[in-house]
């Protein structure tokens, strides 16, 4: 029995220490743009049936209650949490925030595409919009040389003012993606997603169509990590995870009891 309890105690500070890292991991990513905060998910390990719950106690009379033994936790996964962020406003047309449900899609360099809801784009040497990293939007937008001023609808038209010309000129259009399920996706870093089975395929379109969001031109979306939330979180796995170093310590005591008493 008592070798048992340091099993299941020793779960529990693998399922507490696993949470912890994903609390540090939101607080570190606090902000981050875009960033969606994790949640670590978790379910009972194997019960051990010792006794059947109705089985027959004599021969008239059955049990009302079983002897079932925990064998402790598990960890089943982490899931991103997509609630919206905060819209912060810039004031920089490239400043791109997709209020609603969608990914803005890039092309890496093997010709892939990965997706982010991090919307601060620039333009590079040759005028393509680019991530910080270099990755060009998809589809690709060039802004022309020259061009004094640069407006971006919520349906993602980019439109473009160049010398001599009062009116804006349509340069292209930003099309984003959307996932039957978004906490499928896989995170890979650099503020970036990919498809997976999980995720399904991504429904490509305008914004504000078939349930994606609207682009919010001059804004960025801030992460949806909420510190005082986690730092609650935090303190909670802290006293959860002494709770089962104690335990452990206790059963200890037990077995060095019997071992110098028997």
């Amino acid at each position: 029995m008592s070798t048992n309890a340091l099993q299941v105690a020793r779960t529990g500070l693998d399922a507490q220490d696993v949470k912890m890292r994903v609390i540090a991991n939101n607080l570190a990513n606090v902000n981050t743009l875009g960033f969606k905060k994790d949640r670590a998910n978790f379910e009972t390990l194997a019960y051990q049936q010792i006794v059947a719950a109705g089985s027959q106690a004599d021969s008239q009379n059955k049990l009302a209650v079983g002897l079932n033994l925990g064998s402790g936790v598990q960890l089943t996964g982490t899931e991103r949490i997509d609630t919206q962020g905060t819209l912060q406003t810039t004031g920089n047309s490239l400043d791109m925030a997709i209020e609603g449900d969608g990914y803005f899609q890039l092309q890496q360099p093997d010709g892939t595409i990965a997706y982010t809801r991090a919307g601060n784009f620039k333009v590079n040497a040759e005028g393509t919009v680019v991530n910080p990293d270099g990755l060009p939007l998809i589809p690709q937008i060039v802004v022309p040389e020259g061009t004094t001023a640069l407006t971006i609808g919520n349906d993602g038209t980019v439109s473009a003012t160049l010398p001599g010309q009062t009116q804006a000129t349509p340069i292209g259009q930003i099309q984003t993606a959307g996932f039957v399920s978004p906490s499928g996706l896989l995170a890979v870093g650099s503020n970036l997603l990919k498809e997976t089975a999980a995720s399904g395929v991504p429904r490509v379109g305008n914004a504000g169509e078939e349930g994606r969001g609207m682009i919010r031109s001059g804004a960025l979306e801030q992460s949806n990590v909420n510190t005082v939330e986690e730092l609650v979180d935090m303190i909670e796995t802290q006293r959860a995870y002494e709770i089962s170093s104690k335990m452990i310590k206790a059963t200890d005591e037990m077995l060095q009891y019997v071992n110098q008493q028997l």
